[in-house]
């Protein structure tokens, strides 16, 4: 729309010129002057992609008309775009025989354009000063390009440092608690007196592995910047994770809605986020209680819903950090959706979310 406004203004401002209101008479017929304007406002509109079209009617029209206008917006467009030596001296060049052309037709016209010190004049008004304000817009642009990418740079190294902490942290904290509870739950596991107490044992040392092997991946995630080659969880992973759920004692079901379709993987990877931060707290809120997990495809959303009803006796709540869910709803809300969290009347507990799919 800029360029439009842009091509309109050149239009009014040649066609003043061309009357010689700003600039010298035309004895052309007024529907010519009217055509070379709007010639004049269509090479403008069409600068957005080149700004070699609007030179080329610049130096035409002001060569045979004196028509400036074209030519001087032509010639702060140069400055902007033109880098190389031999493309400036190329296009200065061609400007100075132009100015040329226009003082011998001045000249022979007996118009006052002919003058030696009106030409030089108009060189430096219409060529000269628009391409040094193009230098200096261009000049100004690569300094603020290269401090954005100095800043990028620093924010980057900034980043990596702290992701190294980071990762020192839970190494020497988190890595170091969960390989103590492999071992302790290897160690029941052989010395169980029941085979019911072996098999939990083992299920609690299988469960420590896999979070260490994740925890692991995390940590190279955290300390380099490449991904890491095993794919992270999506819906076709959340079966996996219930059966998870129900050999813990909570009794999950699924149920599917809606016409079941390929969305995003990150869309994916939330949704499965959300499914896997409810059935932790059910777990540490609810212990065994009931749970139903509903997956909605919309025809612009995917909804993704827990449910779990009141645990049937007080449980002791297991440590909690506190910030799932905080850290649950900012990564709906990243991908423009929405988290709701609530208690239902019946005591149960009730985590919902949509993601634009």
């Amino acid at each position: 729309m800029r360029f439009v406004l842009l091509g309109v203004g050149m239009f009014a401002i040649s066609l003043p010129v061309l009357h010689g209101q700003a600039g010298v008479p035309s004895s052309l017929p007024l529907p010519v002057l009217v055509t070379v304007a709007a010639t004049a406002g269509l090479a403008t509109g069409w600068v957005r992609r080149s700004w070699w079209p609007l030179s080329v009617v610049g130096a035409v029209t002001y060569a045979w008309l004196m028509m400036w206008p074209p030519l001087l917006l032509a010639s702060y467009y140069a400055g902007r775009s033109l880098s190389g030596r031999r493309d400036i001296a190329g296009y200065l060049g061609g400007c100075l025989v132009v100015c040329g052309i226009s003082a011998l037709v001045g000249a022979w016209q007996e118009l006052p354009s002919g003058a030696l010190g009106n030409a030089l004049f108009m060189a430096l008004a219409v060529i000269g000063l628009p391409f040094a304000l193009g230098l200096w817009v261009r000049a100004r642009h690569e300094v603020q390009r290269r401090a954005e990418r100095e800043q990028v740079m620093r924010a980057e190294q900034a980043r990596a440092q702290e992701r190294a902490r980071i990762a020192r942290e839970m190494h020497d904290v988190v890595a170091h608690r969960v390989s103590l509870i492999v071992l302790h739950a290897g160690a029941l596991e052989v010395r169980a007196a029941d085979e019911e107490t072996a098999r939990t044992a083992a299920m609690i040392g299988g469960i420590g592995r896999e979070a260490l092997t994740h925890l692991r991946d995390v940590l190279g995630v955290l300390r380099s910047s490449k991904t890491d080659d095993q794919p992270p969880p999506t819906l076709a992973d959340l079966d996996r994770l219930l059966d998870q759920s129900r050999a813990l004692g909570i009794a999950v079901t699924r149920r599917d809605e809606g016409h079941v379709r390929p969305v995003e993987p990150t869309v994916e990877r939330t949704a499965y986020r959300v499914v896997q931060e409810a059935l932790t707290n059910v777990h540490k809120h609810a212990g065994a209680a009931r749970t139903d997990v509903r997956i909605r495809y919309g025809p612009e959303e995917l909804e993704v819903e827990v449910r779990n009803q009141a645990p049937g006796s007080p449980r002791p709540e297991l440590p909690d950090s506190g910030w799932g869910l905080v850290g649950l709803r900012e990564r709906v809300e990243l991908l423009g959706g929405t988290l709701r969290t609530n208690a239902q009347e019946e005591g149960g507990f009730l985590v919902s979310a949509r993601i634009p799919a």
